[in-house]
């Protein structure tokens, strides 16, 4: 908070009694306070886990908006007229990109000219995984060839492809991306792409708000440290369980897969807002029973009676992952609950806990 003219206080403000400070003051400190917050730039955010780490490295500057609240998805979301509001008076608008809130892609272009746009799915250094499909993950492609995922040949070159994939990720990005629907968007379930995300982040808002940047570079820097100690916390979490296959509802969870070696087994639904009919039901009724999944999650906002339909005549258990964060509250310490929790879901139901 800015001192006023000729006042000087010689202890933190919060001790100091009202009493003691001149009446003719008290108007200049509360308008300093009001001013410093008028300066904050407006910053809108797409989704609840984009939003936790654009809110991190704002502390003490301001609070980004955000445009899928509640228990609202990505992939089934309409605009909003106050989110095309809060666009049009957007200084800077992060989001992952098209491929996963394609919703946003025409409203961008439309209201938000007059902001920095960052599609945080081209930040320098993310891991990109492709879509998996066939066998007991669906195809996106009705013409792709089936296989068999529960056979070895199908483990090893999935693996192998993972590792190209991680290895090949610096390269990816020099390339750019103009196919953005080319890859798995949930980026953010791996801690290291988050850092990779936070990095443009800091750099977008410091290169828009060039008076807060070392505010922004300083939160940045606390954040870094905090994801490499979540990441060491979930190894160790899921390490006991890492090698008990299991089913999910839709295939979103790739990323912390490829970087704790969780063994996923294959998926209900290759999106969730395509319910699946009765004869992909049964087919992944089936797939549980041969390749042995100990666990069917579903996700809080699509539909749960599918996943006991699925499980129905099995050993398996059901749990519940929530990847975009929709029974979260919004805000800076989000990330790092929505990742505990998902490590915790599949501890507690592979362990049989």
């Amino acid at each position: 908070m800015k001192r006023a003219k000729g006042l000087v206080l010689k202890m933190p403000a919060s001790v100091i009694p009202m009493a003691a400070i001149p009446a003719l003051a008290i108007p200049a400190l509360l308008s300093a306070g009001t001013m410093r917050a008028a300066d904050a730039p407006v910053v809108v955010t797409s989704i609840k886990p984009i939003h936790s780490l654009v809110a991190a490295i704002m502390q003490g500057v301001g609070e980004p908006e955000l445009i899928v609240d509640g228990s609202a998805s990505p992939h089934t979301y309409s605009l909003k007229p106050s989110n095309a509001r809060a666009l049009q008076d957007a200084k800077v608008i992060f989001w992952v990109g098209p491929g996963l809130e394609a919703f946003l892609e025409k409203p961008l272009q439309a209201l938000g000219s007059d902001a920095s746009i960052a599609a945080l799915d081209d930040a320098p250094g993310l891991v990109k995984l492709p879509f998996r499909e066939g066998g007991a993950f669906e195809a996106h492609d009705d013409d792709a060839p089936e296989h068999d995922s529960a056979s070895p040949e199908h483990d090893s070159a999935s693996a192998h492809h993972e590792a190209e994939a991680a290895h090949g990720a610096e390269a990816d990005h020099d390339h750019g991306h103009d196919d953005h629907g080319a890859f798995d968007t949930h980026l953010w379930l791996d801690p290291m792409n988050a850092k990779a995300m936070a990095a443009m982040i800091t750099t977008t808002l410091a290169a828009a708000d060039p008076a807060n940047a070392l505010t922004y570079q300083g939160n940045a820097k606390a954040l870094d440290d905090r994801l490499d100690a979540l990441d060491t916390e979930i190894k160790g979490m899921v390490a006991p369980v890492k090698d008990k296959p299991f089913i999910v509802f839709h295939d979103a969870y790739q990323y912390f897969e490829h970087r704790y070696g969780i063994r996923v087994s294959g998926s209900i639904t290759v999106s969730p807002e395509t319910i699946p009919g009765a004869e992909r039901v049964s087919e992944i009724h089936r797939k549980v029973g041969e390749l042995g999944a100990t666990c069917v999650f579903a996700e809080p906002q699509f539909e749960p009676r599918l996943i006991d339909v699925v499980i129905e005549g099995t050993r398996a258990k059901s749990g519940v992952l929530d990847p975009e964060a929709a029974t979260l509250k919004a805000g800076p310490d989000l990330y790092f609950t929505l990742m505990r929790g998902i490590a915790r879901s599949m501890r507690d139901c592979l362990s049989g806990a």
